[in-house]
């Protein structure tokens, strides 16, 4: 029974280390990934594209944790939110984790076999991004900036593996990807400023200062004037305006929880954000469904 129970002890700090215990972040991840796949197949996805998409950003994402934690081992403990993290509690080594993201990395390769050459070149300044995000935070004022490209890379690959091209579309939703991340994550550092000031760590919360929930709430209005630039690229339907409307009442929802700078109300207004990303997806699908 001893082996057995090990096994499973050493699965469980793994899937904390993955953070597969909290989805938020590969959902947070696949939403754009999924809209990019949604309007580079006009709405009409093969499931086999939606599979390895899904499943790839799930490994990347995972690897990303992994190797985040890894940079960050030295730091997490000092954090209230993350002294609990594997690394931080000494419950994994540094070569448990390099083995865990070749793994990984080894699997998420294997989602782009279906797809062209071209989709996996895309590839690899995605994979440059996600695992030099972890040192941005050492000297970069703004790495969620970074973070934004990282998390956007699979928009162009998305639109390569289903086109074969990368059309002007999938670059404006790049760029509204990229301040949708900006906000989430600005609200995001702002839960954890406090300690980030303590030990020295760079985020955009810090830079912004006293206006860090205003500069969150400019990064909200720039990504939705630019779905407005998608929404016209596509000849939105009502359903995409629609959407839009209720986007905004959320996101001022957002900037009235965030106001007081309460460090629990930063982190649950980072999570609302799942609302916004399944919303717009929810839109785009249906969009097409009224075509």
């Amino acid at each position: 029974m001893q082996p057995e129970n090990d096994w499973r002890k050493r699965l469980n700090v793994y899937i904390k280390l993955m953070r597969a215990d909290k989805p938020i972040g590969t959902l947070l991840l696949l939403y754009p990934t999924l809209w990019a796949v949604w309007i580079a197949s006009e709405g009409q996805p093969e499931f086999l594209t939606v599979a390895m998409f899904s499943l790839g950003t799930f490994l990347m994402r995972s690897a990303g944790c992994v190797a985040n934690d890894w940079a960050d081992r030295n730091f997490d403990g000092h954090v209230e939110r993350t002294k609990n993290r594997p690394f931080a509690t000494g419950a994994v080594s540094g070569k448990e984790a390099k083995n865990l993201i070749v793994a990984l990395c080894v699997c998420a390769a294997m989602c782009l076999i279906p797809f062209s050459w071209q989709t996996w070149v895309l590839a690899l300044p995605a994979l440059f991004l996600a695992f030099t995000y972890p040192f941005m935070k050492r000297f970069f004022p703004v790495p969620q900036f970074y973070l934004g490209l990282a998390f956007s890379f699979g928009i162009p690959m998305a639109f390569m593996a289903i086109r074969g091209e990368v059309p002007a579309i999938a670059w404006w939703l790049f760029a509204a990807n990229v301040f949708w991340t900006l906000a989430y994550d600005t609200i995001y550092a702002m839960a954890d400023k406090p300690d980030d000031v303590k030990i020295g760590m760079k985020t955009s919360a810090i830079t912004f200062g006293i206006f860090d929930a205003e500069v969150a709430m400019l990064c909200h209005f720039v990504f939705d004037v630019l779905m407005i630039r998608v929404g016209l690229l596509l000849g939105a339907n009502w359903v995409i305006w629609t959407a839009l409307i209720i986007v905004i009442m959320w996101q001022w929802q957002q900037y009235q929880r965030i106001f007081s700078r309460d460090r629990q109300a930063c982190f649950e207004t980072f999570l609302s954000n799942n609302q916004i990303g399944w919303l717009w997806l929810s839109a785009i699908a249906a969009h097409f469904a009224f075509v």
